[in-house]
């Protein structure tokens, strides 16, 4: 297979929160999204036209989130869909990435604890973990790890009324990679 000229552009999003939060994505998404090669959605989709609505921009994969399960009291329960697993693990120029709803990140418990959930979810560390849950959208590197928390498109750091966050993702010929929060406007 021949080896990309351009960076592979991947689309992150978690916590949608549909039909809860609002009726639909936010339209500025489709903007951003406009160029991307992949969708990652880290979980809390809730409903599965949410997927069917961002594989309109490209293939989409998605993380299982706790409210994806109708747990913590949440009505909504996502249909059985080929594109959501627990966990996903993707190889892209010597890069790997994992795609989780959540894990304990070493900010939060312990470095042991960060490797430990790896391996569970994973099968070994990770290059790049991307991740939601918690709302607030983050860049930040546990040791050979980047973490990518894209936060939430509908309710960013858990409020209402104000623009959502997604993330863009590029992993450039080599394996050189960056990642950038973008809010919607």
């Amino acid at each position: 297979m021949p080896q990309r000229r351009d960076p592979m552009r991947i689309g992150l999003i978690s916590d949608t929160h549909i039909p809860e939060a609002c009726d639909h994505l936010p339209a500025p998404i489709f903007e951003v999204f406009r160029d991307v090669d992949l969708v990652m959605h880290a979980g809390d989709v809730y409903v599965n036209r949410v997927l069917d609505e961002l594989a309109e921009i490209a293939p989409v994969i998605a993380a299982l989130g706790n409210g994806d399960e109708g747990l913590d009291g949440h009505r909504f329960r996502l249909e059985a869909d080929e594109r959501v697993k627990m966990a996903h693990l993707l190889e892209i120029e010597g890069v790997r990435i994992g795609l989780a709803h959540a894990l304990p990140t070493p900010d939060e418990t312990s470095e042991r604890v960060f490797r430990e959930a790896m391996r569970a979810h994973f099968g070994g560390p990770v290059d790049v973990l991307v991740m939601g849950h918690s709302h607030l959208e983050g860049i930040v590197r546990f040791g050979d790890t980047l973490v990518v928390n894209p936060g939430s498109a509908t309710l960013p750091r858990n409020l209402v009324d104000v623009p959502g966050t997604v993330a863009i993702l590029e992993i450039a010929p080599g394996g050189r990679v960056s990642a950038e929060i973008i809010t919607l406007g």
